[in-house]
C-alpha cells in the first residue's frame, strides 16, 4: 500500500515523499542515493540537488528500498515497465515493402506442410487471409533477440530529463494532494477521480477542504464520510443520487447509468434523511429531479421510502420522479417563457442561476428578440458574472473568440465528457463584432478581478501555448499529457510514436497508423500495416494478438515529410475495447538520427498517455507544421468506429474533419491568463533568492521554498473559482 501511495504522489507532483533524516545522521545513504540517481538517468529522470542530499543522510537500506520503488514508479510513468518488442527485429532498418512482406509470408506458408494445403486453396480463389499465415501477426523472435539486434542508445543533448524534487513525509504529501484535488475548480478525469477516492479514505481523519466546487468530487468524499459515520455534505437532491451511485461502485458523474443494488438499512436511512433535509430546507430543489428521472426511480425502488413515513419530504422526490407530483425543471421554466415570447422574463429567470445564463448566452444572443432587449441582456450578464464559476466564464470567453467566422465557413467540434467526438460545419449566424467585443471585455474584467496579482511572476515561454484545463474528464493519465488544444514545439529530427496493449480475455488486435494531410486537410498518404514504408517512414509490423502484451511503432523523418499534418491513430481491428483490455497506452519519442538504440527507449519519450475511451478509434494528438517547425497538438478524441476491422483507410474523412475543427479552434491558454495577471518575466539562470510565482512545464531547481509553482501537473490551480 505504501508503494501505491508513493506512486500516486510522484505521478501527480513529481515530488518524492521521504522520511525525515535521523538526528545526527551521517551520509550513510550517499552511495545508494548516487546509485539511484544513475539508474534514474538511464530512463530520463534525475534527483534534484536537495533530494539527493536528503537521501544521502538516510540509512542505506531505507534509500535502497525507496529507490527500488521509485524506479518502478517512473518506469511505469514512461511505459517502460513492459517489454516492447517489434515484429521486424531490426526496426526501423530493413523494413520491407508491404507487397514484399506479404509475398514472403505466403512463401513461408507454402513451405510449411501444415499450412500448404490451406494456402493453395485460398490462392485458387485469388484472396488470401493474412491471419491464416503462420508467420503473420505474431512475433517471430524473442525480446532477447531484439536486444541483440540493436546497439546501445547513444546519449544526446536532446534526451528528456525530468527532475524529481524533495517532498515532505508521505502523510504530509498525501494530505496536501488530497486538499488540492478535492478543492479543484475543474472536473477530474477518471484516473484523478479514482485517486481522489483513494486519498479521501486515506486522509479522512486529517484536514478537510473548505470548499468542494465539483459535485462528483463531493460524491466520492461523501462516500468516505458515509462509511465513517461523519456528517454528509449535501445541498441538492442530485448530491444524494451521486452518493448512491458512488456507493454502488458506479459513476458519480452520472454520465453513464449505474446499476443500483440493495442498500443496507443504515445506508438507506442516511440517504433518505439526506433527501428529506435538502427538500425540506428548499422545496424548489425538487426541480432537479426530472433531469435524472429514471435514476431517481431506480433509487426509490432500493431505498423503500414508504417504510419511513417520518421523512415525508424524501418521498416527494420519488413522487416527482414518477410524475405524480409536478416540479417543473429550471430549463422547462425558461423554455416556457421563451415560447410565450417573454424574452426579458427568460433572461431574469436565467439570471437567478448565473452558470445557466452564461451557458445559454449564445442562444439568447441569436434569439429574434435579442436586438430589442440587448441592453437588458448585457446588464443581466454583467450583474450575474460575479456569481458564475470561473471555469464557466473561461469556457464562454473561449467560445466567444471562436464566434467570428461567417456562417458555414467554420467548423464546430462536439466532444462529450468521455472524449467521444464529431465535427460539422458551423451554420449559426455570426455574432456582431461590437457585441462580441463588449462581452469579451466584460469577461476579461471579471476574470482579472479574480486572478492573483503576484509581485514576482516568472513564466517559461514553453508553457504559454498550453490550453487551460477547463475540464479534465476526457484527459487521461500519463507523462507529458496536456489538455486538449495544447500545443508544444517538437524539437527533433526523428519522430517515433508507439502503442502498447495487453488483452484481458479475448484475442485483441490494435493497429497503429499515421494519416498525412495537406494544408487543406486532404489525404496525401498513410502509414499502417497495409502501407509499411510510405511517407519516407517505417511501420514496425502488424501484431494481431497480445496475451502477453504487444507493441507497434511508426518511425518518421520530419524533414522528409511533405504534408502539413501527421495524425497518429490507434484502430481496434478486433477484440476488446480500450476500456476492456488489461492495459493500453500511446506515446511518442523524439530521436536523434545518430542515437541508435532499441525501438523503445525511455529517456527519449516525450509523452505517454493511457488509452481509455468509448470508441474503437483513438486520436491522441496531431503533429502540425507551421513554417519550418513542427508542433504537437493534443486532441484526446475518440471515434465510434466499426465493431471490427477499423482501418485508417476507412476513417480518414471523419478524422480529417475532427483534426481541422480542433486545429482551427482558438483555445484559451496560459498566455491568456498571464496577460490578465502581473507583468511576467523569464526566469534568470540563477533564480531569485526570494519567493516568486513561477509557471513552466517543469519545476526548476534552486527556487525559494516559499515560491508558488504551477506546472501541467497542477495547472488546475490557476483556474479561478
Amino acid at each position: 500500500m505504501v508503494h501505491a501511495l508513493e506512486r500516486l504522489v510522484v505521478r501527480h507532483t513529481h515530488r518524492l515523499p521521504v522520511p525525515p533524516a535521523p538526528a545526527g545522521s551521517s551520509r550513510q545513504g550517499a552511495f545508494a542515493a548516487r546509485q539511484l540517481d544513475t539508474a534514474l538517468l538511464s530512463v530520463g529522470f534525475k534527483l534534484s540537488g536537495p533530494l539527493l542530499a536528503h537521501l544521502s543522510g538516510l540509512p542505506e537500506q531505507t534509500v535502497t528500498e525507496l529507490g527500488a520503488r521509485t524506479l518502478a514508479t517512473v518506469r511505469e510513468l514512461l511505459g517502460d515497465h513492459v517489454r516492447h518488442n517489434a515484429y521486424f527485429v531490426d526496426f526501423p532498418l530493413h523494413v520491407p515493402s508491404t507487397f514484399d512482406f506479404w509475398t514472403s509470408c505466403i512463401a513461408e506458408a507454402l513451405a510449411d506442410p501444415a499450412a500448404r494445403e490451406s494456402v493453395l486453396a485460398q490462392l485458387s480463389t485469388g484472396v488470401v487471409d493474412l491471419l491464416t499465415l503462420p508467420s503473420y501477426g505474431t512475433y517471430q523472435h524473442g525480446y532477447e533477440q531484439l536486444l541483440a539486434a540493436h546497439e546501445e542508445l547513444i546519449a544526446t543533448a536532446g534526451d528528456r530529463l525530468t527532475v524529481l524534487h524533495l517532498g515532505a513525509t508521505l502523510p504530509e504529501e498525501l494530505s496536501t494532494l488530497y486538499l488540492a484535488l478535492a478543492s479543484a475548480a475543474t472536473p477530474h478525469g477518471e484516473e484523478a477521480l479514482a485517486d481522489l477516492t483513494t486519498l479521501a479514505a486515506e486522509c479522512a481523519a486529517g484536514p478537510q477542504p473548505e470548499r468542494i466546487p465539483i459535485r462528483e468530487n463531493r460524491a466520492v468524499i461523501n462516500l468516505v464520510r458515509l462509511h465513517r459515520g461523519a456528517p454528509l455534505l449535501l445541498d441538492t437532491v442530485t448530491d444524494v443520487l451521486r452518493l448512491a451511485c458512488a456507493f454502488a461502485e458506479g459513476d458519480p458523474t452520472l454520465a453513464t447509468p449505474t446499476r443500483l443494488r440493495a442498500f443496507p438499512r443504515r445506508i438507506r436511512r442516511l440517504l433518505l434523511a439526506g433527501l428529506d433535509a435538502v427538500t425540506a430546507a428548499a422545496p424548489a430543489k425538487l426541480a432537479d429531479v426530472p433531469a435524472h428521472r429514471e435514476a431517481f426511480k431506480r433509487l426509490g425502488e432500493r431505498l423503500h421510502p414508504h417504510e419511513y413515513p417520518h421523512w415525508p419530504q424524501a418521498a416527494r422526490v420519488f413522487a416527482v420522479a414518477r410524475g405524480e407530483e409536478p416540479a417543473p425543471s429550471f430549463d422547462s421554466l425558461v423554455e416556457h417563457l421563451l415560447a410565450a415570447e417573454d424574452f426579458p422574463g427568460a433572461v431574469e429567470q436565467l439570471a437567478t442561476a448565473p452558470g445557466r445564463l452564461f451557458r445559454a448566452l449564445d442562444r439568447l444572443l441569436r434569439h429574434p428578440a435579442a436586438a430589442e432587449h440587448q441592453d437588458a441582456l448585457l446588464a443581466a450578464v454583467e450583474r450575474s458574472a460575479p456569481g458564475a464559476a470561473g471555469r464557466v466564464l473561461l469556457a464562454v470567453r473561449e467560445h466567444l473568440q471562436n464566434r467570428w467566422a461567417s456562417q458555414g465557413t467554420a467548423h464546430r467540434v462536439f466532444v462529450n465528457r468521455r472524449g467521444g467526438a464529431w465535427a460539422t460545419a458551423d451554420t449559426r449566424p455570426p455574432l456582431l463584432p461590437a457585441l462580441r467585443e463588449r462581452l469579451t471585455t466584460l469577461l476579461d474584467a471579471e476574470l482579472r478581478r479574480r486572478l492573483p496579482r503576484p509581485d514576482h511572476l516568472y513564466v517559461d515561454p514553453a508553457i504559454l501555448d498550453v490550453a487551460l484545463p477547463l475540464s479534465g474528464r476526457a484527459t487521461t493519465g500519463g507523462l507529458g499529457v496536456l489538455p486538449r488544444g495544447s500545443q508544444l514545439l517538437v524539437e527533433g529530427e526523428h519522430l517515433r510514436f508507439f502503442v502498447y496493449w495487453k488483452e484481458t480475455a479475448r484475442s485483441t488486435d490494435f493497429d497503429l497508423a499515421a494519416l498525412m494531410l495537406d494544408a487543406k486537410y486532404e489525404t496525401l498518404s498513410w502509414l499502417s500495416y497495409t502501407a509499411l514504408t510510405t511517407m519516407d517512414g517505417e511501420h514496425s509490423g502488424d501484431i494481431t494478438e497480445a496475451p502477453d502484451g504487444a507493441s507497434e511503432f511508426i518511425n518518421l523523418r520530419l524533414g522528409a515529410v511533405t504534408g502539413d499534418y501527421i495524425v497518429p491513430q490507434v484502430n481496434i481491428y478486433s477484440g476488446e475495447g480500450f476500456e476492456e483490455v488489461a492495459e493500453s497506452f500511446f506515446g511518442f519519442m523524439l530521436r536523434d538520427p545518430a542515437a541508435l538504440g532499441l525501438p523503445f527507449e525511455p529517456r527519449t519519450v516525450r509523452a505517454k498517455s493511457e488509452l481509455r475511451g468509448p470508441g474503437r478509434v483513438a486520436l491522441p494528438l496531431v503533429f502540425a507544421r507551421y513554417g519550418d517547425d513542427w508542433y504537437a497538438k493534443w486532441l484526446h478524441l475518440h471515434l465510434k468506429g466499426y465493431p471490427t476491422a477499423n482501418r485508417v483507410e476507412s476513417n480518414r474523412v471523419s478524422v480529417a474533419q475532427l483534426v481541422q475543427a480542433v486545429v482551427e479552434r482558438q483555445y484559451l491558454t496560459v498566455r491568456y491568463l498571464t496577460s490578465l495577471m502581473s507583468p511576467a518575466l523569464p526566469l534568470p539562470q540563477t533564480p531569485p533568492a526570494f519567493p516568486i510565482t513561477y509557471l513552466g512545464l517543469t519545476r526548476p531547481e534552486g527556487l525559494h521554498p516559499g515560491s508558488t509553482v504551477i506546472t501541467p501537473e497542477n495547472l488546475r490551480d490557476l483556474i479561478p473559482e
